[in-house]
């Protein structure tokens, strides 16, 4: 099932995107007074759920919203891709370091847009935007101390994340949230994908095409803490609730370590694709 999220006559509703019809299936009237991402999973799980869905609307005909009703910041992995390490002339040890204990940050919401929006280049307080390819996981059940053989259990599926950043502000603050974090900087969706339709997460060709050029190109197999384990490590001593977003890191060919470098500029579109999930598109002003 892909879950959308959308507006029509200045309201928002969530429906069911339909592959065969491209259309998307709703019922205005009861998913517009859906208020949390649970009272979503809650609406779209139950048995009578596609009988009620009255409605149909062309995606061309509303404007997508993200996908997702997040309770806390974006939760994200830093350098959860070797290679993404070596890029920027990480060490074995450094890789070392990572697989012993991971590197989390976070996006604040204000940063989320979705596929069609338009990414912010914020010309005054940065020269030097980057793009990202991540799987996004996101939370469907409320849970803390959450093993990693139980992680799977509180997962309720996966979108497409851009983890856009601003490579001047994330070095010259230090912490990675301020140059993580501006506006529009955290493209998700177009849907969020419920875990049976991807039955291995763990094995998906998550790519970046910039201007039509495949810059990132690698598998989620890549990933030197799998899925399990970040749901594990970031539950520990701390609620995750439904809803809440997990950006799972990003592989190597980030504009940032070409040489010489080949950052977002005005006017580029870039397109992130997750094998099974979905493609994220988006125009820099």
């Amino acid at each position: 099932m892909k879950l959308l999220h959308f507006k029509k006559s200045n309201t928002a509703f969530w429906g069911i995107y339909d592959d065969a019809k491209a259309l998307i299936l709703t019922n205005m009237e009861e998913t517009s007074k859906l208020q949390t991402f649970q009272d979503v999973i809650s609406y779209f799980d139950d048995e009578d759920m596609k009988s009620r869905l009255t409605d149909a609307v062309k995606r061309e005909e509303v404007k997508l919203l993200p996908p997702v009703l997040p309770t806390k910041n974006i939760l994200c992995i830093g350098k959860n891709y070797a290679d993404h390490i070596k890029e920027f002339n990480g060490t074995d040890e450094d890789i070392a370091r990572i697989r012993e204990t991971p590197i989390f940050f976070t996006k604040a919401l204000s940063s989320l847009i979705t596929d069609g929006d338009t990414i912010m280049s914020h010309t005054e307080v940065t020269a030097a935007i980057d793009y990202e390819a991540e799987l996004a996981v996101i939370i469907g059940k409320k849970g803390i101390n959450i093993s990693k053989e139980e992680a799977y259990e509180y997962i309720y599926g996966y979108s497409v994340l851009n983890d856009v950043s601003a490579r001047d502000l994330q070095k010259n603050h230090q912490q990675w949230f301020k140059g993580k974090s501006l506006d529009t900087f955290c493209p998700i969706g177009p849907w969020v994908v419920t875990k049976d339709e991807v039955p291995e997460p763990q094995n998906l060709k998550v790519q970046s095409i910039i201007d039509g050029e495949v810059r990132q190109s690698a598998n989620t197999n890549l990933m030197i803490h799998p899925i399990n384990e970040l749901v594990e490590w970031l539950s520990k001593g701390m609620t995750l609730n439904p809803g809440d977003v997990i950006a799972t890191g990003t592989p190597s060919g980030v504009g940032m370590a070409f040489k010489p470098q080949r950052l977002l500029k005005s006017g580029s579109t870039v397109e992130i694709v997750v094998e099974g999930v979905g493609r994220l598109k988006n125009v820099v002003e």
